[in-house]
């Protein structure tokens, strides 16, 4: 009579775990993502050169080279330590282990894009006043709505020019995360307008998980912090992973002298910001 044991190999359940954590996300989609084992990130930049008038025969006067080693250290963690008791370990299908591994996943990526929207208060504020013209970094929220949801777009791509970004957003772009009912809103002005843009919404609907309109990619997510949505140039705002333990587990056998196994996955991040780009990315203030 043979027996039925199953058996978790850390080698299965981290491949299951990556599956799951390599699949698209939205940070992935808007961060500059740095995999690397180097625990303090830099980011050295040059002071900008100034320029001077000249009169014909008389000598100019050379300036100053600085450079500034902006840096971060790559220090914050989140976990997902689970428990297995042996006894339901043994009765468990390796399906169903599988399916564990993959809501560790689940939770890790969700919680690792919430962490990058909680870092809005890095960025550069963007208000009622942002929105109307009047004033910049303004911290007064606006509600969205079907009249101004195109307005906040413009109003966003014109920010960027003024701080002189617009040929960093021609090379990569520019986003926006949306809450979902600002998606929905959004979804409702494109039906209501155009003619192709007007077709394709009423025929097919958006994705939260990207669309472009009037050159802007839009996402939704229900991770972001509440009245804030963020905005700005892609691939601008630095997000660095450590190699080394990013999508990986530690297997542990009677935890705390208690009889099954422990399985441990982690991400050690850090969020930033750097000076010469954060007035490219913007926490839209939102009531």
């Amino acid at each position: 009579m043979g027996y039925s044991n199953t058996y978790i190999y850390p080698e299965q359940w981290a491949v299951k775990l990556q599956e799951r954590l390599s699949e698209p996300t939205i940070w992935k989609e808007i961060c500059n993502v740095e995999i690397t084992n180097d625990r303090v990130l830099h980011n050295p930049y040059l002071t900008d050169p100034s320029v001077q008038g000249l009169s014909r025969g008389t000598a100019y006067t050379f300036q100053p080279v600085t450079e500034t080693d902006e840096s971060v250290t790559v220090n914050s963690t989140i976990t997902s330590p689970l428990f297995i008791d042996r006894a339901d370990l043994a009765q468990s299908t390796y399906s169903s282990m599988m399916t564990l591994a993959d809501a560790q996943g689940v939770v890790l990526d969700e919680e690792l894009g919430k962490q990058v929207f909680a870092a809005h208060g890095d960025l550069t504020n963007f208000g009622a006043g942002d929105l109307a013209g009047s004033s910049s970094a303004d911290t007064t929220a606006f509600t969205v709505s079907d009249t101004n949801v195109d307005n906040v777009i413009r109003a966003i791509k014109r920010t960027i020019r003024v701080a002189k970004g617009e040929s960093l957003a021609n090379r990569n772009g520019i986003f926006i995360v949306w809450r979902p009912a600002d998606l929905e809103i959004l979804e409702g002005f494109m039906q209501a307008n155009g003619y192709v843009q007007a077709d394709s919404a009423l025929r097919q609907g958006v994705s939260g998980f990207g669309f472009d309109y009037m050159g802007v990619t839009h996402y939704s997510s229900n991770l972001l912090t509440a009245g804030h949505v963020i905005a700005g140039v892609k691939k601008v705002l630095h997000l660095g992973i450590v190699r080394g333990t990013y999508g990986q587990i530690v297997k542990t056998d009677d935890p705390g002298l208690v009889s099954g196994i422990g399985v441990v996955s982690r991400i050690d991040y850090k969020v930033k910001a750097w000076t010469k780009t954060v007035v490219v990315l913007f926490d839209v203030n939102v009531s």
